[in-house]
Order: C-alpha cells, then structure tokens, then sequence
C-alpha cells in the first residue's frame, strides 16, 4: 500500500488512540540512524510467490501449529512460542516489547527480524537494534524513510500481513489471531478492532 493511500487510516488511528504522529516521526528518525543494513529484498524474495503463515500471538496459537503451511512470520512474541516448539520462524515482526534474547538466537540463524518504530518504544529500539546481528529491516506507520518501509498495517500481525500482501506472496493464513477477545484491556481491544478492521481492507476477514 502505497502511503498517500494508507494515510487517511493512519490519521484515524492517532485520533481514535490519541497518539502522537510527530512521537512517531521521531521514532522512525532514530530507528534510521541505528539500522545498520536494510534487508528487505532478501525479505521480498522469500515471500514473494509464496504462501505465507502469519503466526499471532493469540493463545490459540499452540494447538494450531500444526496448520503451519510455507513461509512462516511471526508477530512479536509469537516467536518465542515458535522458537520453544522448535519452529525458527522465517521472520518476525515486532516493535519489541515482546522481544528476548531468543530473537538474537533467530536473527543469528535465518529469520529476518522487521523492527518497528513507534512513538513509545525509542528506549526499546536503543537498546535491541544494535543486539541483533542478522538481516533487519525498519518500519514505521508514519511517513516512510530511506531504509525505513510502510507497507501499512498498525499492529505487528496486521503490518506482517500487509508487507506481505505487498511483497507479493501468494496466499496468506492465518493462526493464533483472536480478534474477538474480550479479555483484554480496553487499548488492547482497540488495537484488535483495528486489526479486524485493517485486515478487511486486504481481503482477510478474522
């Protein structure tokens, strides 16, 4: 998705949320001074043509693993679950604060890990940027950079499946998404909201 066209959702997101797009700015600036390298073509030439298994973080995830079909992603701490099952995901799309030394462990194998900048987490990207030692790209769901994409989408399972809608892969699954919990906190209930929302727009209706 191009950014003139995923901008108008992006203003409805900060207004819905309250947040602050030039935190955002900000965060993307720092994050394209300390990535070190953008990966994304090795990223596009593995999905690209193929299916694509998005791992959510849901606790569904576990008893579904099983549907586990071509290129695995994993959105943020999804990933530890994967690694503990013995699955080295094939990428991970976080903005950290899900992260732990076994993505270190992963970024040093094969998996590329997709950072994303946010408003809130500068303190997250300071401190495990410069850790990882393998392929990395950056995002931001503000305006792009250089070395820094938008793909669009707002949470990591959503953004995952955006940039892999438009990097071309063939078809995409879906596990460990449970978009209707009602569980959790309210900013949590609205970050589903959007991704039930945002994942309509892309044909996958959660």
């Amino acid at each position: 998705m191009r950014f003139e066209d995923w901008e108008p959702h992006y203003t409805e997101i900060l207004d819905y949320f309250g947040f602050d797009r030039e935190s955002d700015e900000a965060a993307a600036d720092l994050l394209a001074g300390i990535i070190p390298r953008d990966d994304i073509e090795a990223l596009e030439s593995l999905i690209s043509g193929k299916t694509v298994t998005i791992c959510g973080n849901a606790p569904c995830l576990k008893s579904e693993l099983d549907r586990i079909e071509g290129v695995v992603i994993a959105a943020d701490a999804a990933a530890l679950v994967l690694y503990d099952a013995g699955i080295l995901p094939d990428a991970i799309f976080t903005d950290l604060d899900g992260a732990d030394d076994p993505f270190i462990t992963m970024n040093e194998g094969k998996t590329i890990i997709a950072v994303h900048a946010h408003g809130d987490n500068m303190p997250l990207l300071q401190r495990w940027v410069p850790r990882f030692p393998g392929r990395l790209i950056g995002t931001t769901q503000a305006a792009p950079l250089p070395q820094i994409h938008n793909f669009g989408g707002f949470t990591d399972g959503d953004r995952a499946a955006f940039t892999a809608d438009a990097l071309g892969a063939a078809r995409l699954k879906f596990i460990g998404f449970d978009l209707s919990d009602t569980t959790v906190d309210p900013m949590k209930k609205g970050k589903l909201f959007w991704a039930r929302r945002l994942l309509g727009m892309i044909g996958h209706d959660l």
